[in-house]
């Protein structure tokens, strides 16, 4: 990798303006651990609470009988196909790994196993994943007649009105859903703990965040309950739990995959929606399933006419990327995830790719301190709405209960900011989103780390505290991902590595804004190079 001369620099615009027995002892056991870590009882009883169905629902635990735990989810799919295995012995497969591992890592935030068990019975769609078990994050993934409650006390027992359009899709590919995922209060934070459903823990060390806000579903597809579970990303909420959870990660391109019916943006255009999977031709086989625009849609990303799938196994060619350590205000990294970023760069140079460092030119080219005030603009106000139409909803007044302190103080703010803020923080956007086309004249890709630091210990980044502890942890743990929201550009976390006491930490691949094809061509043929399909938490392994 060879450093930028000065020359080749890009200056910044002058004005960018086993049985019951077997679940009682895991409950124990996560009891004891949970305290060891710093859990109070009141968070590990919300977390134990809210999965009554189960013992209703289906048998005591047992092992999976199948190869369940071997298969992605296409893989799964072929089973099905071959009538190798039923999409009944699927779910129960499931069925038999949630209970088995979620009693430890709190993932799972409420089940619906007989409406799973129903949908077998009355018989599947003919899709790319018919018979395939399927969780869903417990925000942004409307079902109707589900409950989704937002890991927050305010929206507990809200009942969705309708599927969304991605949901519908998803559905139409023949996927089961069985399970919502657990996530912070209003996906706020980039790690998954909140009063109202306990701690999400990391299969691979339950002291350490499992990520966030689609933690849930990053800790639950690592821990094989399911191969594959739908995330969103509003400032790289796929991507961080991805890379601490040891999994691929893709944040499409802003309005690729439909947000609606019941609205048309997310946090301001800032939040896409997507999954996580172990397999990189799982996130491309989703994407086939639920991009396009929906009627009525306002506008929508760049058409692709292709099959993302294929494009996994196609030759990226030469790529030229540019090698970004950090992102202000951000100095630095850790050593532990700067080494990993390096070899990542390493790895893509011995697979005939040239790397540039860019640090120090990139860092000069965008406005940071007014992006990420902007990025706040937009998502306390989507939060103030969020909560008002629920009280609305309700029929009553806000109580000093319903929320936790720090998205109490969020959604006080919110009532500061008037049309002028909002929309000047769109227009931050919009002159980062022209910037950034800029640069990438010259680079296909990015490469930065995904996390400035290893997973870090739960409690670190919470909303029971300050408000300005969760902007300074924030800044130190992610320094990157949140660009790709501001300029609406896929990004990716790719599960390269892992630290020297065994976490994951994933690699960050940002392409050109429409140019997914690009970041799988290059996570295919990572994939294949240095494979993470077989690599087991130690949840699994102990």
């Amino acid at each position: 990798m060879r450093q930028k001369d000065q020359a080749d620099q890009i200056k910044p615009p002058l004005d960018p303006s086993s049985g019951i027995q077997r679940r009682d002892w895991l409950k124990q056991s996560f009891v004891f651990s949970s305290l060891a870590f710093g859990a109070t009882r009141e968070t590990i009883n919300a977390s134990l609470s809210n999965i009554p169905s189960l013992e209703q629902e289906s048998p005591p635990a047992q092992e999976p009988k199948s190869k369940y735990l071997e298969f992605d989810g296409l893989g799964l799919a072929e089973l099905v196909r071959t009538k190798q295995v039923t999409p009944l012995e699927l779910l129960e497969d499931a069925i038999a790994q949630l209970k088995l591992v979620n009693p430890q890592i709190n993932a799972i935030a409420s089940t619906f196993l007989g409406e799973a068990k129903k949908s077998i019975q009355t018989g599947l769609p003919d899709g790319l994943f018919t018979g395939v078990p399927f969780l869903l994050k417990d925000i942004s993934f409307p079902v109707e007649g589900n409950v989704s409650s937002y890991g927050s006390k305010l929206f507990e027992g809200r009942i969705c009105p309708s599927d969304s359009t991605a949901v519908a899709r998803l559905r139409d590919s023949g996927l089961v859903f069985f399970a919502r995922t657990r996530v912070p209060e209003l996906g706020i934070l980039p790690t998954t703990e909140s009063t109202a459903g306990g701690i999400t823990r990391n299969p691979y060390g339950l002291a350490q965040t499992a990520g966030g806000s689609s933690g849930g579903s990053a800790a639950a597809v690592a821990a094989r309950i399911a191969p594959m579970a739908s995330a969103s990303d509003g400032g790289g909420s796929i991507r961080i739990p991805a890379s601490c959870c040891g999994l691929f990660g893709l944040k499409p391109t802003r309005a690729r995959v439909p947000i609606g019916p019941d609205r048309f943006e997310a946090w301001g255009g800032l939040a896409t929606l997507h999954n996580l999977t172990r397999t990189v031709r799982d996130s491309a086989a989703l994407l086939d399933v639920t991009h396009g625009p929906a009627p009525g849609d306002s506008y929508h990303a760049p058409h692709f006419s292709g099959k993302f799938l294929d494009e996994v196994a196609k030759s990226p060619g030469k790529l030229k990327i540019a090698y970004v350590a950090t992102m202000p205000p951000a100095k630095d990294t850790s050593s532990e995830s700067q080494l990993a970023a390096l070899e990542t760069a390493e790895l893509c140079e011995s697979l005939g790719h040239n790397v540039d460092d860019c640090t120090d030119s990139f860092g000069m080219l965008f406005e940071f301190n007014r992006l990420r005030v902007s990025h706040g603009v937009c998502i306390l106000v989507a939060i103030r709405r969020t909560i008002l139409a629920r009280l609305k909803e309700l029929g009553r007044e806000l109580r000093d209960s319903d929320l936790e302190p720090v998205t109490r103080y969020y959604f006080d703010v919110a009532a500061q900011y008037s049309g002028v803020d909002l929309e000047n923080a769109r227009a931050a956007f919009f002159d980062a989103a022209r910037t950034m086309a800029k640069f990438q004249q010259s680079y296909d890709l990015i490469l930065t780390p995904t996390l400035a630091l290893p997973p870090i210990q739960h409690g670190k980044i919470t909303l029971t505290g300050m408000a300005q502890d969760v902007i300074d942890g924030i800044l130190e743990f992610l320094p990157c991902p949140a660009l790709a929201n501001w300029t609406g550009q896929p990004a990716m976390s790719v599960p390269l590595h892992q630290s020297k006491s065994g976490m994951p930490m994933g690699s960050q691949f940002f392409g050109r804004f429409g140019d997914e094809a690009t970041l799988f061509r290059l996570a295919g043929q990572l994939e294949i190079a240095k494979p993470w399909k077989n690599v087991s938490p130690k949840l699994l392994t102990d």
